[in-house]
């Protein structure tokens, strides 16, 4: 049964609004997320309620870099800024910077989860971290689903393969019964008359 289109108007029934928001934030999440991984994406999202609660994802580095990086793209649209030259890409020193500051960061996370980190981390190094998880984990599942459908698939050769083994075997026996289970043509229990007289066998 297909479902209805939805028509896109305000939705009146605030508890229903209310479950739709968190249905189709949580889906545009996980797209945002997926969109990332597979393609090697960085997206930053952000979505603020009808009550003004913050909703954000920033898949690669934190919020502030994505908005920073953005500025940086997009000051060569502004009129000020037309004679100086579009920054594509950041520069190697600055790329370099932003990946050790993660790597920094996640390695304290790792301290800090297996206890051995000082003190406690900062909301944003707490939010870059789960944000790394949240794609380990990913990328982990894919794995143990792609190794498990081989193991699957494996078994399934190894099945059709003893099945095949198990017919001919099957019918192997079959045919060394029918040979070995003969009837002779002559039944020997009656006895055969001749003229002169019985001549028994």
């Amino acid at each position: 049964m297909a479902r209805g289109k939805v028509q896109l108007k305000r939705i009146e029934n605030p508890v229903h609004r209310q479950v739709t928001f968190c249905k189709r934030r949580a889906g545009l999440l996980k797209k945002a997320k997926e969109l990332s991984v597979l393609c090697d994406a960085e997206i930053g999202l952000v979505i603020f309620s009808a009550h003004g609660k913050l909703y954000e994802l920033a898949t690669k580095g934190s919020m502030q870099g994505l908005i920073e990086k953005y500025l940086k793209f997009t000051r060569g649209t502004q009129p000020e800024a037309i004679t100086e030259p579009h920054p594509l890409v950041m520069d190697a020193k600055e790329e370099a910077n932003v990946i050790k500051q993660e790597i920094e960061t996640l390695q304290k996370g790792i301290r800090y989860l297996f206890g051995g980190g000082l003190g406690t981390m900062a909301m944003d190094e707490l939010q870059v971290l789960e944000k790394n998880l949240e794609i380990w984990m990913y990328h982990v599942r894919s794995m143990k689903m792609n190794i498990m459908s081989e193991e699957i698939q494996a078994l399934r050769d190894k099945e059709g393969t003893l099945k095949a083994a198990n017919k001919y075997l099957h019918d192997l026996v079959l045919e060394n019964t029918s040979v070995t289970n003969f009837v002779p043509l002559v039944d020997t229990s009656y006895p055969l008359i001749i003229q002169d007289g019985i001549f028994q066998l």
